[in-house]
Parts: C-alpha cells; sequence; structure tokens
C-alpha cells in the first residue's frame, strides 16, 4: 500500500484503486462494527460528535472548559472535596496545589479573562476543622448505634444522623 501515485493518474482512481485492492486482500474483514449504522446524532446540535466521544471515553465535560473556568468550577467545588479529606495537612496541600494553579493562571492568563484569586487558605482551613470534627463526631455516633443492634432499627436515631450529616453538608455549600 506504500505504491507511489503514478504521474497522470488522477488522485481519486489512485485511492479508489488502493481501497479496491485492501478489499480484496481481505484488510477490511472483521473490523468493530461492521454491518451497523454510522451513529449520528441530533441534527441540530453541530457537536453531537463531540459529546458522544465524552461520553464514550468517559471524559468530564469540565475537560473541555478554558483554564479560568475550570479553576472557577474547582472553587465551587471545595466545600465536597474538602470534605473527604481526613487529615489537615492533605487540605491545607489541596488549597495550595489549587492556589498555585491560580496564580500561574493569573500570570498568564489565557481567554476567557475571568475575575479570579487565590482562596485564603485559612479560612478554609479553619472551616475545614469545624466541618471535619462535626464529620468525625457523626461518624463515631454511627459506628456505636450500629454496634448496638438493639437501637439501630426504628429508633429513629440512624435517620437524625443522616439528617445531621446532610446539615454539615448544607452549610459548606
Amino acid at each position: 500500500m506504500t505504491e507511489r501515485k503514478k504521474p497522470g493518474v488522477t488522485f481519486q482512481s489512485w485511492v479508489d484503486k488502493q481501497i479496491r485492492q485492501a478489499q480484496d486482500e481481505g484488510a477490511f474483514d472483521g473490523l468493530e462494527g461492521a454491518g451497523k449504522p454510522i451513529p449520528v446524532g441530533d441534527p441540530r446540535d453541530e457537536l453531537w460528535w463531540v459529546r458522544g466521544y465524552l461520553k464514550r471515553e468517559n471524559l468530564p465535560v469540565d475537560a473541555l472548559l478554558p483554564t479560568a473556568l475550570q479553576l472557577r468550577k474547582e472553587i465551587e467545588r471545595l466545600p465536597s472535596t474538602l470534605i473527604g479529606v481526613r487529615r489537615e495537612d492533605s487540605a491545607r496541600d489541596v488549597l495550595d496545589e489549587l492556589n498555585a494553579r491560580i496564580v500561574d493562571w493569573i500570570r498568564f492568563p489565557t481567554p476567557p479573562i475571568v475575575p479570579l484569586g487565590p482562596v485564603d487558605v485559612d479560612a478554609w482551613m479553619d472551616r475545614w476543622r469545624t466541618n471535619r470534627a462535626e464529620v468525625d463526631r457523626l461518624e463515631r455516633e454511627r459506628t456505636v448505634v450500629s454496634a448496638n443492634p438493639a437501637t439501630t432499627p426504628g429508633t429513629g436515631r440512624v435517620s437524625s444522623w443522616v439528617a445531621r450529616v446532610r446539615a454539615a453538608v448544607s452549610w459548606w455549600r
């Protein structure tokens, strides 16, 4: 298939000849999706193929956003990100790493220009300590309740625990 096109032969006929040779040799036999229709998305949506690719490859839609908007979304998700971090130094590392990326963007901004500044690490750490203590207390309470089978079913203690966790998480948002 690496033969060169001869002078005087049209490009289309040269390509068609190579495709016919490959078909005769069986190069296209047994390909995945053979005999199936080509998937076509909504004709009104010009980016249907991008959405399909993201879904097929299991990629987040945020990957397509400009850097500034990705950073803004990450700041918005900080409460849910930090609630899962158990150690103070790890929480501080998350905030420091985010601030480093924000400062890099501020030094060399790319469009769109969005008002963006570093997060206040000390304020976030104070919130993290308060909420982490509450989550730890609720987890300890839950393990005590689940360890005592007499109080677990129908006492309402588990549902009140769930309500307190929801209240703690909603406070972060």
